[in-house]
């Protein structure tokens, strides 16, 4: 089951999008809503960098600007690209458990960690998104934040799941739409988009304003 997008009037009315992400699953949203766009992935390897004593929203922010601002600058080094209102948006999502942020695991141990850390607790997932006017450098930036229960999960549920790999690319080591339909005993507050990994409903708000504004 995918989850539930904002319904949108008149896609063909928004700027053109560029997502500064190769996620499958940041651009079937976007597929399924119909709105124009394309992806030029950034040239950013936030697994390098590290938050250091930085806080999660001003961290997943902060990455959202970095991916989008590269992205923007590739877009605009391609000659071919038109003249049409484009806009570049950047996002990184992150969990924070007991004050520590949760990327992506790095191996398989790694992700065993982060999920028996999480069962039978409440965790935040934060989203940070940014808009780049790839023209005039004009940006927003926003951080979305929903909350996350997960109960008890057995274990040989997880050493299967860990087994599929499924785990990989993703933070705090699950997709939620994923495992939902799964049956993992998870309920949450907020938007499922957002958890997924870009909030629909508040980017597509401020993508058909940032012009007019």
């Amino acid at each position: 089951m995918n989850p539930e997008l904002p319904k949108v009037n008149d896609p063909e009315s928004l700027p053109m999008v560029v997502l500064a992400s190769a996620s499958a699953r940041r651009r079937a949203m976007f597929a399924e809503i119909g709105i124009r766009h394309q992806v030029i992935p950034a040239s950013v390897d936030d697994g390098e960098l590290v938050a250091g004593g930085v806080e999660p929203m001003e961290w997943v922010a902060a990455l959202a600007f970095l991916k989008a601002s590269s992205s923007a600058d590739l877009f605009v080094s391609n000659e071919s690209n038109g003249d049409q209102d484009t806009l570049v948006i950047g996002a990184d999502t992150v969990c924070v458990h007991d004050g520590e942020i949760l990327g992506q695991p790095v191996d398989r141990s790694h992700a065993r960690e982060m999920i028996l850390s999480m069962s039978q607790a409440e965790h935040r997932v934060l989203t940070g998104v940014a808009i780049v006017d790839p023209a005039t450098g004009k940006r927003e930036l926003f951080v979305d934040e929903s909350i996350v229960t997960v109960g008890e999960i057995p274990e040989h549920e997880i050493e299967l799941y860990l087994d599929s790999e499924q785990w990989r690319g993703k933070a705090g080591a699950y997709n939620i739409t994923e495992r939902l339909a799964a049956g993992w005993p998870i309920t949450f507050t907020g938007d499922e988009t957002s958890i997924v990994g870009l909030p629909m409903t508040r980017t597509l708000d401020r993508v058909a304003k940032f012009f007019v504004d």
